[in-house]
């Protein structure tokens, strides 16, 4: 059992389903079983998705004033999260709202709120950081001090990046210098190999991950100079991809903090989240690491797994 501190955006989502995108106008539209609205963001994703895998999470976020609490923990799921480090200080919870069709296209807008003039309570981690094996955060300002005292306690920190452009580069660069293992999503107008090759040396990262969507991926290991493609798995139906990033993050950290190679850790994140995004909303479809074992010798002979580097498409 891994122990985690996971610091980052937590927000309210809804999520609509829709004929197909770009939608057309109309004043009236009625839909049935299509609308879901949950907690979800980065923070809380990982969180949820760790809890399930079975490692002991300290779950640190802010949210409005008002906000209840009971939202992370619904009554009708098995696992909890414990919500005391999830602090009232913003005016409002952020919130996002996902159009999506069955071709996978996506719509989103996102309101981060107050986000960004917030800080957090560091009398709160000060005491227990110590007792991490490892560190993650999403990149908002308040995760900064977060971040700068997992460096000075010698922790292993692993930062999701939240909509990265080379516009904001200079904002994220000091959680990119800091990072052994980094999350990205898709870049645009970018050879995706090349952005990966020159992140890791340009920051020294030890691992990139670079979620390309219905693409799949691509994992670099700056320690062993290589940069593979993994496309997608496919174990089911395909009903949401919202929050398969944070989902394919969270078992990616939880294998690697139990001594698997690169390559096995992500052999292991893909599967997992093949089974998320059968669900509808971002913190539905997590198995706990039993099923996922269950599921990894049932579906793949086991020589599969001792050859998967073979197997993945490699681009130095």
């Amino acid at each position: 059992m891994g122990k985690f501190i996971i610091a980052g955006i937590t927000q309210l989502e809804t999520i609509v389903k829709v004929d197909k995108i770009p939608f057309e106008f109309k004043n009236f539209n009625p839909l049935n079983d299509s609308i879901h609205t949950a907690a979800g963001g980065d923070a809380f994703n990982i969180s949820l998705a760790l809890k399930w895998l079975g490692d002991d999470i300290r779950f640190m976020s802010v949210v409005g004033r008002d906000q209840s609490l009971g939202i992370f923990n619904p009554p009708d799921r098995e696992v909890t999260l414990d919500t005391d480090f999830v602090l009232p200080l913003m005016n409002e919870t952020p919130m996002q709202v996902m159009f999506f069709d069955e071709q996978r296209n996506e719509q989103v807008f996102e309101d981060l709120k107050d986000i960004r003039d917030v800080g957090y309570e560091m009398s709160l981690v000060d005491p227990i950081i110590d007792k991490a094996d490892m560190v993650v955060v999403s990149n908002a300002n308040f995760c900064r001090p977060i971040m700068q005292l997992a460096g000075e306690h010698d922790k292993k920190l692993a930062v999701k990046i939240h909509s990265f452009s080379r516009a904001k580069e200079k904002y994220n660069a000091d959680f990119l210098s800091a990072a052994n293992i980094v999350f990205f999503s898709d870049v645009d107008n970018e050879d995706p190999y090349e952005f990966c090759q020159e992140m890791a040396r340009k920051y020294d990262i030890e691992i990139i991950i670079l979620g390309q969507g219905a693409g799949g991926l691509l994992l670099h290991d700056q320690t062993k100079n290589m940069t593979m493609h993994y496309d997608p798995i496919r174990t089911g139906r395909v009903v949401n991809t919202a929050g398969a990033g944070n989902a394919l993050f969270a078992c990616y950290l939880h294998y690697y903090q139990k001594g698997f190679t690169a390559v096995e850790a992500i052999h292991k994140a893909l599967l997992f989240v093949s089974n998320k995004i059968g669900y509808m909303g971002t913190s539905n479809g997590f198995m706990t690491e039993a099923q996922l074992e269950q599921w990894d010798k049932l579906i793949w002979d086991p020589r599969n797994n001792r050859n998967v580097a073979e197997t993945a498409e490699e681009k130095q």
